[in-house]
């Protein structure tokens, strides 16, 4: 049998399509290699109280996938680039991040009403601060709600909490075949998505330099 590299993740869909992606990439360069997830609970996956605007800039959705990374349980690891906390752990090394597969923020509204012609006061969920600033700034009327979840849950969530509106990832619905949901996709000039949304970070040891070699060229991939 061949070499089997070990991929740390998250256990959501979403998760799971992203090591898809990145492995798909890989199996072209590297035929005669098997790649094996490992999915891995996050202490932002069993939290789901604390807002995503709290803890932005931190490790909360990483700690756990990069320590197991650098205890060798697995070999790289797949995170969500917007993920990546400012401050990367000692021992790590950012070996590529991908090209984003659609970098904009999609509206996601009851009867597919576009945000320019919500009601006033319409209950709109976000859970960045960024999207909730930029609401704010577009329509002071707007009552913003915190949300959090996958895509999933969220999607839950606007049937079932009052909501009239959200507003997620445009790549995460691509990502996951759920693109019919998007009622729009809202222009970059007013709603500014985040530089790294649509990327992914693959994340290797820093003293691994076979891997680093290895992962280096998925930045240079075309989607």
């Amino acid at each position: 049998m061949g070499e089997v590299y070990r991929i740390g993740t998250r256990r959501s869909p979403l998760a799971r399509k992203q090591v898809d992606e990145v492995v798909g990439s890989l199996r072209k360069r590297y035929p005669n290699i098997a790649f094996e997830a490992v999915g891995i609970d996050t202490y932002g996956d069993k939290d789901k109280l604390t807002p995503i605007s709290d803890v932005e800039g931190s490790d909360f959705f990483t700690k756990e996938i990069d320590d197991a990374l650098l205890r060798g349980d697995v070999d790289f690891a797949v995170h969500s680039a917007k993920d990546l906390p400012d401050e990367i752990q000692a021992g790590m090394y950012v070996a590529a991040i991908t090209r984003s597969i659609d970098p904009s923020d999609a509206l996601i509204s009851k009867g597919n009403v576009k945000i320019g012609e919500l009601k006033g006061g319409a209950r709109v969920g976000a859970s960045s601060q960024r999207r909730k600033s930029q609401l704010k700034r577009y329509r002071g009327d707007f009552q913003i709600v915190d949300i959090r979840g996958t895509i999933e849950e969220r999607l839950k969530i606007l049937e079932a909490d009052g909501l009239d509106a959200i507003i997620v990832a445009a790549c995460a619905l691509v990502r996951l075949g759920l693109e019919d949901k998007i009622t729009e996709r809202l222009s970059a000039v007013i709603f500014a998505p985040h530089p790294l949304q649509g990327s992914l970070a693959v994340v290797a040891r820093e003293d691994d330099y076979r891997m680093i070699e290895l992962l280096e060229p998925l930045s240079k991939d075309e989607k």
